[in-house]
């Protein structure tokens, strides 16, 4: 799908790295959790295995991502984007709220493993363990050349996006913002000389119109400007007129090539709007939800990469690929025929809302009908 005068990109939502994710790598952080019914992080491991069976302990830094891994290698794309939803830090001092995600640094590899370009910060869970812990994030994405976007050490940097030149092809710009409406605390908005994460109150016109004017100084001809959002409840498949309204004005107003959207623990709809792509909310890709009950009838055990292909220079979109899988024992594996053919009734029903629409082929390959 990659080549000579098509750029291709991999997205994917919430890649949550914590808990029950961290206790099986190499370098397990101090599994003590704070919440109000679950105390050790080993526990998330315990009820994932009450389900599909013994999960190794020390796995391989490349064994999460499973199938994903062998179609990224097979068919290298030119960028690969995730919304990393976890600190990573040693740090003790955790936020005041019912939830906490904490990678050990030495646990790295497994973001390397999958030779992640760039990881969108701007969420709910990147400031889990304080500014220190996002500090410590910062800087272990950086020691390993990792990008990211939507967090920084100062208000700056928070704002400033992701480049990337990729050969023959253009620049790659990645802007990210987190809503309030996914559960990002105000307080943790990065000052002038604070770090935090690139927060927006609200969908406005007006707010719109500010982030147009910083796409606006940093763009050149030619290049692909993507702007991966927080945002939106974690359950149910209900896009707020004011999403839409904001996508909209962002792709009418600063020429946005691709809203990513993400936060909730499925996947939503998507639009064609203008030629462009809205992934409203992508849902999560990676999480150790695999033993907790409730919620089925959304499936957030099946997860969906997204493969896009476009013409260089016009940036048109070619293709876009829609990849299932389904999480087990805290591995991506090749969703099966049935639940794809699930996803692809769900997809078209949702898509459809907003006049798009999926293809499914007699070979089992999903894919977003363009016009």
């Amino acid at each position: 799908m990659s080549g000579k005068g098509s750029l291709s990109l991999i997205l994917t939502g919430d890649v949550m790295l914590g808990r029950g994710i961290d206790q099986i790598q190499r370098f397990p952080s101090h599994p003590h959790l704070h919440e109000n019914y679950v105390k050790s992080a080993e526990t998330y491991v315990e009820l994932a295995e009450q389900v599909n069976g013994a999960i190794s302990r020390q796995v391989d830094p490349d064994y999460i991502w499973g199938d994903a891994l062998g179609i990224l290698e097979r068919d290298p794309p030119d960028i690969r984007i995730v919304n990393l939803e976890t600190s990573i830090t040693e740090s003790g001092t955790y936020a005041a709220k019912g939830i906490h995600y904490r990678m050990h640094p030495d646990n790295i590899d497994c973001l390397s493993a999958a030779k992640i370009d760039c990881c969108v910060l701007a969420n709910n869970h990147v400031l889990d363990w304080g500014r220190r812990g996002l500090q410590d994030t910062l800087d272990t994405l950086d020691t390993v050349g990792i990008g990211h976007a939507g967090a920084g050490r100062n208000r700056r940097e928070a704002r400033a996006p992701w480049i990337k030149e990729v050969p023959g092809k253009g620049r790659v710009l990645v802007f990210g913002v987190g809503h309030g409406s996914s559960g990002v605390p105000r307080s943790w908005a990065a000052g002038e000389g604070t770090p935090g994460v690139e927060y927006i109150s609200d969908l406005t016109e007006q707010t719109a119109g500010e982030l147009v004017e910083r796409i606006d100084r940093e763009r050149r001809d030619g290049d692909f400007v993507i702007v991966s959002v927080h945002w939106g409840s974690n359950w149910g498949y209900q896009i707020d007129e004011a999403q839409t309204a904001f996508a909209h004005a962002l792709i009418d107003t600063a020429g946005v090539d691709l809203i990513h959207g993400h936060s909730g623990h499925h996947r939503k709809a998507a639009e064609v709007y203008k030629g462009r792509l809205i992934l409203y909310d992508c849902g999560d890709f990676i999480n150790d939800y695999e033993g907790i009950q409730g919620n089925e009838t959304f499936r957030p055990d099946l997860m969906l990469m997204y493969r896009l292909a476009l013409d260089v220079p016009e940036k048109r979109l070619t293709e876009v690929q829609i990849l299932p899988f389904r999480l087990r024992k805290f591995r991506l594996e090749y969703a099966s025929p049935k639940d794809t053919v699930w996803l692809a009734d769900v997809l078209g029903v949702e898509y459809g809302r907003f006049g798009a629409s999926v293809r499914l082929d007699d070979a089992g390959k999903l894919t977003l009908a363009l016009p």
